[in-house]
């Protein structure tokens, strides 16, 4: 089997802005895919997520070798809509870009940030508008209630995320107001991060808000001190060129939203449905 370069295993389970919107008679017919969506008639389509981000992908306590969360469920879904198998490969969440982009998966679906910058290299089909939490030491001894109150403190998020350059501004605001500035620091996943913010390193960390909660939740380390609703858009992503498979998920997606079955998965995982939007083919 062929190995991805950088990835940890295999998990055999499941500026313009240019879109397409969805179609309104979309509808789940998976005995048709080899006439809507030819080039993907006879595929197996590879999903690549970290298995490290509850609610979006985790391992299943019941079976470690099955995925599950919102986004695991979300793709296992569309795809059963679409009427083609589907494999999880897992990796550390900053190497499933370049992986995508070369194609050793073909979609990356796992909270990932569409940029214009990496939408030069990757196609991307939108469903849902970010929100971010900061997890800080439990009783909060920074006193953090806000990015204001960031200023001097050393604050920590995954390298290329929304939660990165929201960080980055920040430190520029800091800065614009004489304060001192944020010291920012990068991880390249979610529990390096946390091992920062436990061991003293960090006394922030920003992440997906869903995220956050889950791991604040029961937790006797940390808490979350506040979150925020962005802009920012959350997206699946595939490389270049492949236009059956960015139009078939988003047909898929447009289905389990008038269906209701996209709403019976956020609220599986308690995370707010009213963040989804339509889904969108977004090229650049």
């Amino acid at each position: 089997m062929h190995i991805l370069h950088g990835f940890r295993g295999i998990c055999l389970v499941a500026a313009t802005l240019a879109f397409q919107t969805i179609d309104a008679h979309a509808a789940c017919e998976p005995d048709k895919v080899a006439t809507k969506y030819p080039k993907l008639a006879g595929r197996m389509i590879t999903v690549g997520q970290d298995g490290e981000s509850p609610p979006f992908s985790f391992r299943d306590p019941k079976n470690f070798d099955t995925l599950i969360g919102l986004d695991a469920d979300m793709a296992r879904s569309v795809f059963a809509c679409i009427g083609v198998p589907v494999e999880f490969k897992t990796g550390n969440w900053s190497g499933l870009i370049p992986a995508t982009m070369a194609g050793q998966i073909d979609v990356m679906w796992d909270t990932l940030l569409y940029t214009p910058e990496r939408a030069k290299r990757l196609d991307f089909i939108s469903y849902m508008n970010s929100a971010t939490g900061a997890l800080v030491a439990k009783g909060n001894p920074k006193n953090i209630r806000s990015l204001d109150d960031l200023c001097g403190l050393r604050a920590n998020a995954n390298l290329g995320t929304t939660q990165e350059a929201i960080l980055r501004e920040a430190e520029r605001k800091c800065q614009v107001a004489g304060k001192p500035e944020v010291e920012v620091i990068t991880s390249t996943d979610m529990p390096s991060g946390l091992r920062l913010l436990e061991n003293g390193r960090a006394d922030a960390v920003l992440t997906n808000r869903f995220l956050a909660d889950r791991r604040a939740a029961g937790s006797m380390s940390v808490e979350v001190a506040f979150s925020l609703v962005t802009d920012a858009i959350i997206a699946a992503g595939t490389a270049k060129g492949n236009d059956d498979l960015a139009k078939a998920i988003q047909d898929g997606i447009g289905e389990l939203r008038q269906n209701g079955s996209l709403k019976t998965i956020y609220e599986r995982y308690k995370v707010d449905y009213m963040l989804t939007v339509d889904p969108a083919i977004l090229t650049r």
